[in-house]
Order: structure tokens, then C-alpha cells, then sequence
């Protein structure tokens, strides 16, 4: 499961897309005027959500003390 949501059509109609210029790990990517969000990337930053000040991003952070979990293959 994705850590991090995204609603599609707040990104829609956002005027700037920072998202696309914060995230070191290029997660977010505007194709076709559409936003795109591969999540497998994310390097858990933070960035998105304190540069996102449309509400786009939500956040769903595992129980402590553990990071998200990557599965090979």
C-alpha cells in the first residue's frame, strides 16, 4: 500500500505544482497537464506535504519506530 495519497483532481486544478520541483527523488511528474505519483520512489522527505498548500498530499506513516517497507521483485 501507498504511504502517501494524493487527490487527483485537487492536483488538477492546482496553479503551480510544487510538488514536481520539491521531491528530491522526482516521485511527481506532470504528464499531459495530468500529475503522476509513483510512490515505490519516495525517500519519505516530507517535502510534498509541506509544499503542497492545496491538501493534495496525505500522509499515512507506518507505527513507530519503522519506515516504510520495500518489497524486491
Amino acid at each position: 500500500h501507498a504511504h502517501i495519497t494524493v487527490k487527483p483532481p485537487i492536483c488538477a486544478q492546482c496553479p503551480h505544482s510544487f510538488c514536481t520541483f520539491v521531491c528530491p527523488a522526482k516521485c511527481y511528474e506532470r504528464i499531459d497537464g495530468r500529475l503522476v505519483f509513483r510512490y515505490e520512489d519516495c525517500v519519505e522527505c516530507g517535502a510534498c506535504d509541506i509544499a503542497c498548500d492545496q491538501g493534495s498530499v496525505t500522509w499515512n506513516l507506518p507505527r513507530g519506530p519503522y519506515g516504510v517497507k520495500y518489497a524486491y521483485g
